[in-house]
């Protein structure tokens, strides 16, 4: 990898770098092995684009998988549920087949920090990133889940559980590419459940778990318990799953199994919280999510989730031509709408959306705000998906349709519904979050028009309001809310 870069670490800025972006699988594993140890692959960005912002990372090329076919959506392949590594943390949890047979994934997935976050970031960066804080890892590992990966070597499986080998490290090797994840089918009578506990609610976990038990009759015949935020990595409480095997579950049991749990993980002390907490909240969640697990497991009914719109069928949608190179140098042409007007830009590679619809098409609308997609200010629409600006390439907006708060408002200057709302309920406030605001909220009503305030509150969780009135900004979007039974949005 490139030497760390020289720069004033404002978060706003991208290091100069190399982006490759090919059309198949077998290019990206060629340029991969071509490029060596200073290429880094991009899926999303939410975690790397980070990385080299705070001058963790600095690689020499990006390698972005954004046209690659068939690393997107789930279905059954050979008895097992099979997820492609760049399917979205929102897809996933979407997905039928998830919500029916593996419950504790979708809690896990509508769990991340932010709804921007689950609508960019992948299932397969967040395994990727290495993470003992990975929401979705303890389900996976619960799951007895294994990754198919693919590298000059050809292809292998690994136990999702093998993968991690200390925070930020894990076991892909040089040149490999993570394909898909692979989650093999239970038995009837399995039942599962996630639970997190956070300082705030778009937050790491202080403590994660999630449980899996297969139910005969009244007893437990099979368990797996696996843990979050507590140790070097994803770690399995296995004296606690032997000790429920065989027994009935109450709550007096799931409790004693959250005390053996307790002494089994290794948490540590660092800003998040302490380790004496952690071990204490080990205890609590553990009884929670066996007793969750226990009655899903008797009902037999699929489980299911608000806001359910289907994922992304494998491989549709994508484009197929020869490999896009742009050096760290060079400008490539993109062509992109904003706000319905076409627009023809010249960008560099370590370009990013923000910087280029406010400095270069000055439209100021999104805002510069943490630069790590934190405060959710910069949130704009990509081909009607909320997007972090501040984390989103230039270059990966070739051909879309950009919209920010400024297109909102109809060519004659009325304004939008939501916009007229902020203002009588006097949601803009000081107006620095509000365009961001505004993007989620339009997001929110398309996705769920009959929304209550708990699904507002979970769609702009990853919005700071500098003014801390979040009451306001409440209700103006719930003023918008179309009354349940009737269908249709804000024009």
């Amino acid at each position: 990898m490139g030497e760390a870069c020289q720069m004033t670490n404002t978060h706003l800025l991208l290091p100069s770098c190399e982006y490759l972006e090919p059309a198949s699988l077998g290019d990206a594993l060629w340029l991969l092995e071509e490029q060596g140890n200073g290429a880094r692959v991009l899926a999303s960005g939410t975690y790397l684009l980070v990385q080299m912002k705070q001058e963790r990372q600095a690689p020499d090329c990006l390698i972005s998988l954004r046209r690659v076919p068939g690393l997107v959506g789930g279905s059954w392949v050979n008895g097992a549920l099979q997820i492609g590594s760049r399917t979205t943390i929102r897809q996933v949890h979407d997905l039928a087949e998830v919500r029916a047979s593996y419950a504790a994934l979708a809690e896990a997935c509508a769990a991340f920090g932010s709804m921007q976050i689950q609508m960019m970031g992948t299932i397969g960066g967040n395994v990727c990133n290495g993470s003992p804080a990975s929401d979705a890892v303890p389900a996976l590992v619960a799951f007895d889940g294994q990754l198919a990966l693919v590298g000059p070597e050809g292809k292998r499986t690994l136990p999702v559980s093998e993968f991690l080998l200390a925070p930020g490290q894990t076991a892909i090797r040089p040149g490999e590419i993570l394909i898909s994840i692979l989650l093999p089918s239970w038995p009837s009578g399995t039942g599962s459940a996630f639970a997190k506990v956070s300082r705030v609610e778009a937050d790491l976990a202080k403590v994660s778990a999630a449980a899996v038990l297969v139910r005969e009759g009244d007893r437990i015949a099979d368990c797996r318990l696996a843990f979050g935020s507590v140790a070097p990595t994803v770690v399995r409480a296995q004296e606690a799953e032997a000790m429920l095997i065989g027994r009935r579950l109450d709550a007096v049991l799931a409790l004693h199994a959250g005390e053996v749990a307790s002494q089994e993980v290794s948490p540590i002390d660092d800003v998040r919280s302490s380790a004496w907490y952690r071990r204490q909240i080990v205890k609590a969640v553990t009884h929670d999510v066996l007793l969750k697990a226990w009655d899903r497991a008797g009902d037999g009914r699929a489980v299911e989730f608000a806001g359910a719109a289907g994922a992304q069928a494998a491989g549709s949608g994508e484009r197929v031509g020869e490999t896009l190179r742009v050096g760290p140098e060079e400008r490539h042409r993109i062509d992109l709408t904003v706000n319905g007007e076409r627009r023809q830009l010249w960008v560099a590679p370590n370009e990013l959306l923000l910087n280029l619809l406010r400095e270069r098409l000055e439209i100021t609308g999104p805002k510069y705000g943490c630069g790590i997609g934190e405060c959710g200010a910069c949130t704009v629409l990509l081909d009607g998906s909320p997007v972090l600006a501040c984390l989103t390439l230039a270059l990966s907006a070739d051909g879309s349709q950009v919209l920010t708060v400024e297109g909102l408002q109809r060519p004659d200057g009325q304004l939008h519904p939501l916009q007229e709302a902020f203002v009588e309920h006097q949601g803009f406030q000081c107006g620095y979050c509000t365009p961001g605001m505004l993007m989620m909220s339009k997001t929110l009503l398309e996705q769920i028009p009959s929304a209550t305030e708990d699904d507002v509150r979970s769609y702009l969780r990853g919005n700071r309001c500098r003014c801390t009135g979040y009451a306001s900004i409440v209700r103006s979007v719930l003023s918008c809310v179309e009354p349940a039974g009737t269908s249709g949005t804000p024009k």
